[in-house]
């Protein structure tokens, strides 16, 4: 899982051996498309201590609800939590950093509690904060991402723009695997990446955006590292009959559209709701 790296990393000089030289800017078309999609930017991500995260919004959020913090299941600050366990309303002080468009510090978010967590069948964990949205535009001007109501599709190009990293991956969904198993955890309908998408330790939690829409359609969490099967940092693919593949490499997120299919009116988390694919 990718907050592994990022506990040993800290250093200027360690993390510019681990980027390698900068990557010359190409030169611009002739003849740009009529219809481009706005350039990714770290604007709405935050900055953990040991992880990354966004600020997000439901599709039908108001101005005036809280806002809400997405990361993974394995950045909670109780560490992993155990295959088989969901967490739900749970107390939280959980603080980040939220970051502008630049990576630069806007102020310190601050969660109160633990709306959902879980790495039994996803990984995430979505925090509510002590503040609104109404008033972190108001003090910040900062905007929240849009959680996706609908499942994207194979080939979307997206970004995965990092908090902790301060750095944005430009890759693409290369498909789906029916579950990714990584030690004690499986989990469905995971969303794999293009080969060449080298997501790091750190970057565990980022957003996985749309180019084209700009909203959320996944959360980044995990890589094989060495090529190792179904082993801590190395996840392996199960397909539905049952065989198993390693990609090393291989980098993954999980759907966070999921939320919206276990909304209440009010805009609760209802596990009870019919057709919610949360795992309870």
């Amino acid at each position: 899982m990718q907050l592994r790296r990022a506990l040993a990393l800290g250093a200027a000089a360690v993390a510019a051996v681990l980027f390698g030289p900068s990557i010359p800017a190409k030169a611009a078309p002739a003849a740009p498309p009529l219809i481009a999609p706005a350039a990714a930017t770290l604007a709405s991500t935050i900055s953990l201590s040991n992880c990354s995260a966004s600020l997000v919004r439901y599709p039908t959020s108001a101005a005036g609800d809280r806002a809400m913090m997405l990361t993974n299941g394995h950045c909670y600050e109780g560490g992993f939590i155990n295959s088989g366990t969901v967490l739900r309303n749970v107390a939280s002080t959980r603080q980040g950093t939220l970051l502008d468009a630049s990576g630069a510090s806007l102020g310190r978010v601050r969660a109160d509690l633990v709306l959902y967590a879980t790495m039994t069948g996803t990984d995430v964990t979505l925090y509510r904060l002590n503040t609104t949205f109404a008033a972190l535009r108001s003090q910040y001007g900062a905007t929240p991402l849009t959680i996706s109501g609908t499942r994207t599709a194979a080939g979307t190009s997206m970004s995965i723009p990092s908090g902790y990293w301060k750095r944005v991956w430009n890759c693409a969904v290369d498909g789906f695997v029916p579950t990714v198993r990584e030690d004690q955890w499986s989990w469905r309908d995971s969303i794999r990446y293009n080969a060449g998408c080298d997501t790091i330790g750190g970057s565990s939690g980022s957003p996985i955006v749309d180019d084209a829409t700009g909203a959320v359609i996944g959360v980044n969490n995990t890589g094989n590292e060495s090529g190792g099967r179904c082993t801590l940092n190395n996840p392996c693919e199960v397909a539905s009959n049952g065989t198993v593949t390693v990609l090393p490499g291989r980098g993954y997120g999980q759907q966070t559209y999921w939320f919206t299919t276990c909304l209440t009116s009010a805009r609760v988390i209802d596990l009870t709701i019919s057709g919610c694919l949360l795992p309870r």
